[in-house]
C-alpha cells in the first residue's frame, strides 16, 4: 500500500494542538469563459491569497513554483490571524459586503457549507470537468467536506484524522476494536511508569464533538442523513455513545477526563503516563521530540478501535475555495488547482509536514521522507476512511448543541437515551427540520 517517513515538523505540531484534503497540473489550459473578468491575452494578473500564519515556508515555495509555471499570474499572499475564529470572521466581515480584495482563500474543513449557502464560495463543478480533475484520487472524506448540496465549492488541500497512539514497548498488537481497548488499558494501566490506561479529548469543546462522532460512527450512527435530516436518534448512535460513557466513566481514564483538550492529552502521553491515547498527527512530533518526550522511539500509531461498523475517524483540515467576487476567476482557479493538486500538495508535505488529501502522493518517495507517518500503512488506512463532521451552514449552533448534551451525558447527568433525543429534538428546531 501506500507509506509515510522523517517527524513532523514541530512548527506544525504548534499550529494544530489546538485543534485541529484536487489534482491537475500548473498548465496554461484555456479558461472557462463567464463569472466576469480574466486577463486579456498576454496581460499580467495579479491574485491575492489568503490563509491562516505558515511558519513553515511552504506557502511561499508553492506562489514561487507556480508563478514560475504561469508567468503571466502575480500572487499576492496575505497572512490571516493563526485564531481561525478570527480568521473566519474577518472572512465573513469581508465576503459579506461583496469585496474581492481576496480571490482565492483556505477554509477549514467545517466551513464550506456556510460560506457556500451564503453566496461566499464561486461553484468549481465546471472547472474540475473541464481539466479533467478526477476527485477519486483524492480522500473521500476530504472531497466531501467541500461538497454541498450536490455541488463542489472548495478543493481539498491537507488534512488531520484521529488516531490511536500506544506504547510499542508495553503494547504487544494494538488493541482493533472500543471493547479491546478497554480491556487492554485496564490492564496495563500502572506499568511502565504509566497511571492511566486511555487518554482522550472529553472536555466540552471542539474535540469532545470529534470523538463523539468518532465513537457513534463506529457503531453505524449519524448526525445527519446524505439529504441533511436528522438520523442522531438511532441505536446505533446510542451504542456509540453508551461506550464512549462508559470509557470516560472508567477508571482507565483520568478522573478529570473531562476537562482534557489536545493539549492536555499529548503533555501526559509525552510524559509517560499512559499506553494509549487518541490525538491528531501533530502528536507525533512531540512523541520524538527528545528535549521534551520520555517515550521516544516507544510509539506506534493504529486506527482507532472500531466499533460493529469498524473504524472511524473524524476528519480535520484545510480546503481551499474561490472568493464568488473575484475578478479574475480563470487565474483563481489555476492557483486552487496548482496548489490543492499533486504540486502543490506535494510542497506542502515536503515542506509544511502536512498530510496530503491526493492520495498517489503517498508512493512518491519524497513525501514519503517528509515525515515518519507517512511511511506506517495505518497512518494511510486512518486518514483514508476519516470522515467529516456534518456538513451544514448552520454547523457552529450544531456544534454547540453536541457538545452541551454529550458533556451532561459523560457527567451522569443523563442517559445516552435522553442526550439522544434531546440533541434531536434540538437539532431539528436549528435546521427547521
Amino acid at each position: 500500500m501506500r507509506a509515510w517517513r522523517k517527524a513532523l515538523s514541530g512548527l506544525l505540531a504548534a499550529m494544530m494542538v489546538i485543534s485541529l484534503a484536487a489534482c491537475g497540473s500548473g498548465g496554461n489550459e484555456a479558461a472557462p469563459s463567464g463569472d466576469g473578468g480574466g486577463a486579456k491575452s498576454g496581460e499580467k494578473v495579479k491574485i491575492v491569497y489568503a490563509r491562516g500564519k505558515d511558519v513553515t515556508g511552504a506557502t511561499l515555495k508553492i506562489v514561487e513554483e507556480f508563478e514560475k509555471r504561469h508567468p503571466n499570474i502575480d500572487v499576492e499572499f496575505r497572512e490571516m490571524p493563526a485564531d481561525t475564529g478570527q480568521s473566519h470572521d474577518q472572512y465573513v466581515t469581508m465576503l459579506s459586503a461583496k469585496s474581492d480584495e481576496i480571490d482565492v482563500f483556505d477554509l477549514d474543513v467545517i466551513w464550506p457549507a456556510e460560506f457556500a449557502q451564503a453566496g461566499y464560495l464561486l461553484p468549481l463543478d465546471r472547472f474540475i470537468e473541464r481539466d479533467g480533475i478526477n476527485l477519486d484520487n483524492y480522500i473521500p472524506g476530504a472531497v466531501e467536506a467541500g461538497n454541498y448540496n450536490g455541488q463542489q465549492w472548495a478543493m481539498p488541500k491537507f488534512l488531520d484524522a484521529g488516531l490511536l497512539y500506544y506504547r510499542k514497548d508495553l503494547v504487544k498488537n494494538p488493541p482493533k476494536t472500543w471493547d479491546e481497548l478497554l480491556a487492554q488499558a485496564k490492564e496495563l494501566k500502572g506499568k511502565g511508569g504509566t497511571q492511566f490506561g486511555y487518554l482522550m479529548q472529553a472536555k466540552q469543546y471542539e474535540g469532545l464533538v470529534c470523538n463523539f462522532i468518532e465513537f457513534i460512527a463506529s457503531y453505524g450512527g449519524k448526525v445527519l442523513d446524505d439529504k441533511g435530516n436528522v438520523v442522531i436518534n438511532s441505536p446505533e448512535t446510542i451504542k456509540g455513545l453508551k461506550k464512549m460513557i462508559e470509557i470516560v466513566r472508567s477508571d482507565v481514564v483520568p478522573q478529570n477526563i473531562t476537562t482534557f483538550t489536545e493539549l492536555e492529552t499529548h503533555t501526559a502521553f509525552i510524559e509517560g503516563q499512559a499506553p494509549f491515547t487518541r490525538n491528531w498527527p501533530y502528536m507525533y512530533a512531540l512523541v520524538q521530540d527528545k528535549n521534551q518526550s520520555k517515550v521516544v522511539d516507544k510509539v506506534g500509531v493504529a486506527p482507532l478501535p472500531a466499533g460493529d461498523a469498524g473504524s472511524v475517524a473524524t476528519l480535520g483540515g484545510w480546503l481551499t475555495g474561490i472568493n464568488k467576487y473575484t475578478k479574475h476567476p480563470e487565474e483563481a482557479w489555476e492557483f486552487v488547482k496548482f496548489m490543492t493538486g499533486p504540486e502543490g500538495q506535494k510542497i506542502t508535505a515536503i515542506y509544511g509536514g502536512s498530510s496530503p488529501t491526493y492520495l498517489p502522493l503517498y508512493d512518491d518517495p519524497e513525501v514519503q521522507k517528509a515525515s515518519p507517518l507517512f511511511s506506517e500503512k495505518e497512518y494511510v488506512e486512518a486518514v483514508s476512511k476519516a470522515v467529516p463532521r456534518p456538513v451544514t451552514p448552520v454547523y457552529p449552533k450544531i456544534s454547540d448543541i453536541i457538545q452541551i448534551e454529550v458533556s451532561k451525558a459523560l457527567a451522569g447527568q443523563q442517559t445516552a437515551e435522553e442526550a439522544v433525543k434531546n440533541m434531536e429534538q434540538k437539532l431539528k428546531e436549528v435546521l427547521g427540520k
